[in-house]
């Protein structure tokens, strides 16, 4: 909020972070050779680099946290409709159904939001139809990031099939090989450290260490980002992808309730409406209530004790 642009710092100092982590532990200081070829993480990264930058960038371009939240919500829809047209699958009645909930939520909530920008661009006549057409372009950008995510999620699924599974790997090589990347933004990141360090002085807790409070926010979305990763990772080898995706869709769901009541961010009835369909339509494509069923069956049929 108090630097709307910084989104490349935050993403650069992630990146280095979990890069720096991954090449001791996983990588063995560059002693261990990939299981899956390099040439492949390449392609992989380049989705990843350029998902990664457009969503920071239409954060810029009027885009509200909370409708950036419900947009990327929107991967299940992406991923159906790429995983159709490249990879020929089909679905039952009950996926299509749930997509529809689910894009219809999105554009419920994305409809209000543009009511809003244009509402606030007429009180506005400086910025006028200038502030909403930034809006539309930001609407451009989350809908690429989510398709390039989305294929991004395929090419990860293919070559997961080929050569097997190695969720820590493609996380190290995900974070380390677009680092130079960063380069191209060094003007940005460089004016984001120089705004940091002039931000008002703030003393941690417990440890007394006294820094700039923009470098205390950012090491803490550093290390929150990883512990997320990490427990990501730990998930997807402990628990059924269901699981996975329920846990998931669940932080998401928490994390917008936070960003409205914290933040204060404008949320209407019709905002509450399509959020609901949104998440009643990703928790219909997970099929949880098939699982809860035979599960509810199971307790009520267990025998009580003495």
């Amino acid at each position: 909020r108090q630097f709307p642009g910084c989104g490349n710092i935050v993403t650069f100092s992630q990146f280095l972070f979990i890069a720096v982590e991954g090449f001791i532990f996983e990588a063995n200081f560059g002693r261990k050779r990939p299981a899956i070829p390099i040439r492949n993480y390449f392609i992989m990264v380049a989705m990843f680099f350029t998902v990664s930058v457009v969503n920071n960038y239409a954060l810029n371009l009027n885009i509200a946290m909370p409708l950036h939240m419900i947009f990327r919500s929107g991967s299940l829809i992406a991923s159906m409709a790429l995983g159709i047209i490249i990879l020929k699958k089909r679905y039952s009645v009950s996926k299509y159904s749930s997509i529809a909930l689910v894009s219809l939520g999105i554009f419920t909530c994305t409809f209000m939001s543009a009511k809003q920008v244009a509402s606030d661009s007429s009180s506005n006549q400086e910025d006028g139809p200038q502030a909403f057409l930034w809006w539309l372009l930001g609407i451009a950008a989350l809908t690429f990031a989510l398709l390039m995510s989305a294929r991004m999620g395929i090419f990860q699924e293919t070559l997961y099939k080929k050569f097997g599974k190695h969720s820590k790997e493609a996380l190290f090589y995900n974070h380390a090989l677009p680092l130079p990347g960063f380069l191209l933004l060094a003007p940005n990141i460089y004016q984001h450290a120089v705004l940091f360090s002039q931000s008002e002085l703030f003393q941690v807790p417990v440890i007394g260490l006294t820094l700039p409070i923009m470098w205390f926010y950012l090491l803490m979305n550093v290390i929150t980002q990883y512990v997320c990763i990490r427990g990501v990772f730990i998930l997807t080898t402990e628990c059924t992808s269901l699981t996975v995706t329920l846990v998931v869709t669940l932080r998401k769901f928490v994390s917008l309730i936070f960003s409205i009541l914290y933040f204060q961010n404008p949320f209407t009835g019709w905002h509450w409406l399509g959020t609901a369909f949104v998440f009643v339509g990703t928790l219909m494509y997970t099929e949880l209530w098939n699982g809860l069923g035979p599960l509810l069956a199971r307790c009520r049929g267990r025998p009580k004790e003495q």
